[in-house]
């Protein structure tokens, strides 16, 4: 089944360990996307997401600035994320592992998100509900500004923990469809 994300009741956020004695977290304004969710062979279900980078929003303007310029992001250079699912993997009961291409600052890597499915909601509309968790390596998208705080701390970690909480609308055309059949 085909479902468009509902950006007005879903979240990418992340975080990231700031002077190593704290977490900073943020997330993206502009998400779009849509998926194919077959309940019954998770191998043929996709994902396909991005985000604009300029969006940006750690509640600190300052900081998001700097993050969408060169020492990170590189917003006007590279004005999306991107993720497309290239496997999607039944663990058990409603846990899923999610893998894809994640593009960021002109570099794509494969990462895997731990994901759950929360299931379908026929109120409003046919809505389904997912969340995915990862970790990647800044550093292995080209964001490499160390910001050494003193000889044995870093300013921002390399690790970045990025969190997705999705709802999901059927897609118009299969709503259409699936209401004339009944």
């Amino acid at each position: 089944m085909a479902w468009d994300i509902d950006t007005t009741h879903s979240h990418v956020g992340f975080s990231v360990r700031h002077m190593m004695v704290s977490t900073v977290r943020g997330h993206f304004n502009v998400l779009r996307g849509q998926l194919h969710i077959d309940e019954n062979d998770a191998a043929n279900s996709w994902v396909e997401a991005e985000v604009d980078v300029a969006s940006i929003d750690t509640q600190n303007e300052q900081r998001d600035n700097h993050l969408r310029a060169s020492d990170f992001f590189e917003a006007d250079k590279y004005p999306t994320i991107t993720l497309k699912s290239t496997k999607v993997v039944h663990v058990e009961d409603q846990e899923y592992k999610v893998t894809g291409d994640l593009t960021m600052h002109g570099i794509t890597k494969s990462i895997t998100f731990n994901a759950e499915y929360n299931g379908q909601s026929n109120i409003a509309g046919l809505r389904a509900g997912l969340t995915a968790k990862t970790k990647i390596n800044r550093k292995d998208f080209g964001m490499t500004l160390g910001l050494v705080a003193d000889a044995t701390q870093v300013a921002v970690s390399d690790t970045v923990t990025i969190e997705i909480d999705l709802e999901v609308i059927q897609k118009a055309a299969e709503a259409e469809t699936s209401t004339v059949a009944q």
